[in-house]
């Protein structure tokens, strides 16, 4: 895109909010609902926000790092932005939606684009079910929870939780256990990407679990289902040399 209509937005960081005003006096902007592209100025969690926010238009989202991890963000410059925006490369995500059912069989559903967690919500472990593609594949996972992450979400919460990183476009998902007790040995599993996923909460009365989709918390959950939905696609820019391949590739032999 030779000359596209860009918004530039910031996180609360002080920095990141000044760099937005320089960067508005140097470019020629238009709000984030008319952008081609939004620069969002901050760091991964500012980035998911706006990812969030676009999930239904899909406008393309270009990072600038001005926070602390910036995993999904290009270096910060001022300099030559319309240009670095032409030569970007495009790498596309697709979020996984949840289903949660609480135990007033209430159902809601939410997008992850990084993961989907399930936690304890007492001193009590959780005891979790589950099923892939309806065949069950265990009967009891005694944890403090469990979580799904795309190969975007394999570096976040699921790398803190010893799971593995997975490259884009490598076609499946990661499901870690945080915390397992029993099975003693089992450390999670890699999924095809176009799998159902069902996690039923043994006993949520006296163990009560809740279910988290990114920034949605769902409380005492008794069922939840996962998949990735396709028909929804999210449009990351990066630098060349600079794209999530290669970010994923080098989180594996950084010290």
């Amino acid at each position: 895109m030779s000359d596209p209509r860009i918004a530039i937005t910031a996180s609360n960081n002080p920095e990141a909010k000044a760099a937005r005003e320089r960067l508005l006096k140097r470019y020629d902007t238009v709000g984030p609902e008319n952008a081609d592209i939004i620069v969002a100025l901050g760091g991964d969690g500012f980035m998911l926000e706006n990812l969030h926010a676009n999930i239904d238009n899909g406008t393309a989202i270009y990072g600038m790092n001005q926070g602390s991890v910036g995993f999904l963000m290009n270096v910060y410059s001022e300099d030559n932005l319309i240009e670095r925006l032409a030569a970007a490369e495009t790498s596309t995500v697709h979020p996984l939606v949840m289903t949660a059912w609480d135990t007033g069989d209430v159902r809601q559903k939410a997008f992850a684009i990084n993961e989907v967690s399930l936690f304890r919500e007492t001193r009590l472990a959780a005891k979790i079910a589950i099923k892939i593609d309806d065949v069950e594949r265990l009967n009891e996972l005694i944890c403090d929870g469990i979580l799904v992450a795309t190969p975007p979400g394999s570096t976040a919460y699921n790398l803190s939780a010893h799971g593995p990183i997975i490259p884009l476009g490598s076609a499946v998902l990661a499901m870690t256990p945080i915390s397992p007790f029993r099975p003693r040995r089992w450390r999670g599993a890699l999924l095809p990407e176009n799998v159902d996923i069902e996690f039923k909460v043994i006993d949520p009365g006296l163990r009560p679990v809740s279910a988290t989709a990114d920034f949605t918390e769902i409380r005492s959950v008794q069922k939840v289902t996962i998949r990735e939905d396709k028909s929804i696609s999210l449009k990351l820019l990066f630098d060349p040399g600079h794209n999530l391949d290669e970010r994923i590739v080098k989180e594996q032999f950084e010290p």
